[in-house]
């Protein structure tokens, strides 16, 4: 079932995107879709510290300790994308599209993370990471997108069963 058909089927939900590296990708690939306007409300790309603190909530203090690139960082972004929007699923992206050796990342790497809010109105976050050791920095782009997508995909199949 593709995303369109799982986003609008009952219960209905609504959607937002927080991206860093990936930088609009995710964000195109909803929108890319006729009719994710029945769901899709819109996102923020945050490439830098104090964006992702002004406009997606994120804690200054865990960013600054892992260059705004963890599992909890990119947790946080999709809290706080979909509390700022007011959608049911936030989705983010954060990581290195290139290699970072100055501060031990030898391979572009990326953390995603999926959160969906329930009828109570707490989150459960879903998080993964994604290794892409010789990519260059646009198929880092991509792929993270479509990894990120599809744990979006896997996750409203499993709240549907």
């Amino acid at each position: 079932m593709e995303l369109k058909e799982l986003m609008l089927r009952a219960p209905r939900r609504t959607l937002a995107v927080a991206e860093s590296l990936t930088a609009g990708h995710v964000q195109a690939c909803v929108a890319s879709v006729a009719g994710a306007s029945g769901y899709f409300l819109g996102g923020v790309t945050a490439y830098t510290l104090e964006q992702k603190v002004a406009w997606l909530g994120v804690d200054r203090a865990s960013a600054v300790a892992v260059n705004c690139v963890s599992a909890e960082i990119a947790a946080q972004m999709a809290r706080g994308v979909s509390e700022r929007f007011g959608a049911e699923v936030g989705v983010a992206t954060t990581g290195y599209a290139e290699a970072a050796p100055a501060r031990g990342v030898p391979a572009p790497m990326a953390w995603w993370a999926v959160a969906m809010r329930d009828a109570r109105g707490e989150f459960s976050v879903t998080t993964g990471r994604v290794d892409l050791p010789g990519c260059t920095r646009v198929e880092v782009q991509s792929r993270v997108a479509e990894a990120a997508l599809a744990a979006l995909v896997a996750a409203l199949r499993a709240e549907r069963v």
